[in-house]
């Protein structure tokens, strides 16, 4: 039977762009279907947004040939400094640091913004031998058979291979056709997302405040700029985002602080809604699920781009490694040792980031003295807290080779 590709992807956003050159360069042949059109991904202008991007993340864009281009627009996360607090009073005295000088590696993170990540990606598909883009294109159906997977796109073309990947986002339409449910719930929160530019240095710090209505995350860019996550109940956010800038700034300082000097907004303003959404299931037969398309989480530990680019590191070394075996990587057997390698991460993630999302998204005394109490007991206790570190690096359990640094 002769085929399009090996394998299609569906989405061409950051997963699925990067999943696309890793399997590529593994010498796979990929199609990628990308509804945006040509060239909308790759702005020149900054626009507020950017990712903590942990050090096996890192590396993995290391070892598919991107960080050469990018480390010149990264910024090195040396310390996270996590504090309790409302709004205006400050942070409470119990300091929970997270110190890169306490692990071997390095630092324990970087932050890059958006717009040269999307460029770096951009750039490199169309080189890339193997790897087709398809802008402009959406699916509109898929049909599975025992030898393979067929697609029929908007524009009436039908495109068949062995594997159709899924990176289309938490409502993953590519993942509906297959019948694959999700679990997940609204949090009555939504982050207000911009940068801001200020007086003093950050010293590569990040700083996580969790104040009643959720957490305020103020993470370091490059020169004396800072990436800003807020979080506040969606009523909230509403009325802050339709604020001019003067008022948007106003009403951050008290919640910012002092301690960087005048702030003054760099870049554009975004609200997301915040919920989790988790797929009961990452593979079907002919078909896997990555990225936000298996699992949306809240954004309180800053792992969403890290645990999409887990997915991709996974799922490219259990399908590369299928195929030199000589197996059928499409085949169900096969697609569930990447489901089998995620899934449990995945849970305990979800698990995790809902957890403290309740126990520190609130206002009640007794849980105030008892997560203040518990700060200041894990900062104390330097294993634990070296523990901490490094599973805010990606470090911990079972790394596929590129989260190494390392080829498939």
């Amino acid at each position: 039977m002769t085929r399009d590709a090996d394998i299609l992807i569906v989405g061409g956003g950051l997963n699925g762009a990067t999943l696309a050159l890793a399997l590529a360069q593994a010498g796979m042949t990929v199609t990628l279907i990308d509804a945006q059109p040509a060239g909308v991904q790759s702005r020149d202008d900054f626009d507020g947004r950017g990712y903590a991007l942990a050090l096996s993340s890192q590396r993995l864009l290391k070892a598919i040939g991107l960080w050469g281009g990018l480390a010149e627009h990264s910024q090195p996360i040396l310390e996270i400094k996590v504090t309790d607090g409302r709004a205006g009073e400050g942070p409470s005295p119990f300091v929970l640091e997270f110190d890169h000088a306490e692990i071997e590696e390095g630092p324990m993170g970087y932050m890059l913004e958006d717009r040269f990540l999307r460029q770096a990606l951009q750039a490199r598909l169309p080189e890339t031998p193997g790897l087709t883009v398809l802008p402009g294109e959406t699916v509109t159906d898929h049909e599975v058979t025992d030898a393979g997977v067929s697609v029929t796109l908007a524009s009436g073309k039908r495109l068949s291979a062995k594997l159709l990947v899924g990176c289309d986002g938490a409502s993953s339409p590519t993942g509906a056709r297959a019948g694959i449910k999700r679990t997940g719930w609204g949090y009555g929160q939504t982050a207000l997302v911009c940068a801001v530019a200020h007086e003093h240095p950050h010293h590569g710090i990040a700083h996580q405040f969790f104040m009643p209505p959720g957490p305020l995350a103020i993470l370091p860019l490059t020169g004396n700029r800072s990436s800003i996550v807020w979080t506040e109940t969606e009523a909230e956010a509403q009325r802050i985002q339709a604020m001019d800038d003067a008022g948007y700034l106003e009403e951050l300082r008290p919640r910012f602080g002092d301690f960087l000097g005048e702030i003054s907004l760099a870049g554009a303003r975004f609200t997301y809604p915040l919920f989790l959404s988790v797929a009961d299931r990452f593979a079907a037969p002919r078909l896997a699920l990555v990225g936000d398309a298996a699992h949306r989480v809240h954004p309180i530990a800053g792992q969403g781009l890290n645990a999409g680019l887990k997915d991709v590191a996974a799922l490219a070394q259990v399908v590369v490694e299928a195929r030199r075996r000589g197996e059928d990587f499409g085949r169900i057997d096969v697609l569930e040792r990447y489901q089998r390698w995620r899934r449990f991460d995945t849970a305990t993630l979800a698990v995790a980031t809902d957890g403290f999302n309740r126990l520190f998204s609130n206002d009640n005394p007794l849980l105030r003295l008892a997560r203040d109490l518990g700060l200041g007991a894990v900062n104390a206790m330097p294993g634990l807290r070296r523990s901490f570190i490094r599973e805010a690096a990606g470090l911990t359990g079972d790394l596929p080779r590129l989260l190494q640094g390392r080829a498939i």
